[in-house]
């Protein structure tokens, strides 16, 4: 497909169902969390959605080489990913979904800031200022709202921010490495197979694997793995090649909102006055950042 200059009707509508899957996660991995311990979760996701993604690579004859100088810095984000899934799942054991989707998806703040340093011709204007300390607002007010899990749901908030700098620092890796050689699809192996091997033999040290596994859990955890990480980011991966990596970003404050929705709407969770604020400015925030300068 010939690549656009603007996100079309089509690429609008998969980049918000995207965004809408993203969202759904977070919910689906508290879920899931109930039946299967938040380390072997992330290992095993990794693992049965490589397959799929390995499968398309070769019907589809992607270019899947080690050999183009991207193994090391390939192996390094692999790394960094399993510990971003790590903290992230462990956050939804002591958070709520609304309050981690918040400060998860706040990345593009985080990336913006260090862009602003690290790479060239990225640099922060009035109006991408401006996001950021929007964005900062809207994260401390999720941070010193009162967090009605206690000392346990602090701990989760710190985990979420944690994995929402580990993943600006993979974006920042990839694109200031050789890494950026590869292709994209040959990215998302190298961070599900790492992942994997990194943390499958880790679970073990940890006693148990399975809490209170069922046929749901089970249902909705393959879900999660073949159809939210393999072929989500497979069409993620497609978008970008299609469309302006800038218009496909402003996309991404539908992520926290449809992250909080999910979390009211399946778990029943209560959101505050306050986290609706914080929900809005960090929406905001993030737009502005990837707005495009006029």
């Amino acid at each position: 497909m010939n690549k656009k200059n603007n996100i079309d009707l089509t690429g609008g509508v998969v980049l918000i169902s995207f965004s809408m899957l993203l969202g759904l996660n977070q919910t689906l991995v508290k879920i899931v969390n109930y039946g299967i311990h938040p380390i072997f979760q992330v290992g095993l996701r990794s693992l049965i959605a490589a397959i799929p993604v390995l499968i398309f690579c070769i019907l589809f004859k992607k270019k899947i080489s080690i050999r183009d100088g991207s193994l090391i810095p390939g192996i390094i984000c692999g790394a960094i990913f399993a510990l971003e899934f790590v903290l992230l799942f462990f956050a939804l054991e002591f958070t709520s979904v609304a309050r981690s989707s918040i400060l998860f998806y706040s990345m593009p703040v985080w990336l913006g800031i260090a862009a602003h340093f690290l790479i060239k011709n990225e640099k922060l204007n009035l109006k991408k200022l401006l996001g950021f300390l929007i964005s900062v607002i809207a994260v401390s007010i999720a941070l010193f709202t009162k967090n009605d899990l206690g000392e346990g749901g602090i701990i989760g908030d710190f985990f979420a921010l944690c994995a929402s700098f580990l993943w600006a620092t993979i974006v920042l890796i990839v694109r200031k490495t050789k890494l950026n050689r590869s292709c994209p699809e040959m990215q998302l192996l190298y961070q599900l197979i790492v992942s994997s091997i990194v943390i499958l033999p880790i679970s073990y040290y940890f006693g148990f694997y399975f809490r209170e596994i069922n046929i749901g859990i089970t249902i909705i955890f393959i879900f999660q793995a073949v159809v939210i990480v393999a072929a989500g980011f497979l069409i993620w991966f497609w978008t970008l090649s299609v469309y302006p990596a800038t218009s496909i970003a402003s996309f991404s404050f539908f992520g926290p909102i449809f992250g909080v929705f999910f979390g009211w709407l399946i778990l029943k969770e209560e959101i505050s006055i306050l986290i609706f604020l914080s929900l809005a400015l960090v929406s905001c925030g993030i737009y502005l950042i990837n707005k495009n300068s006029e």
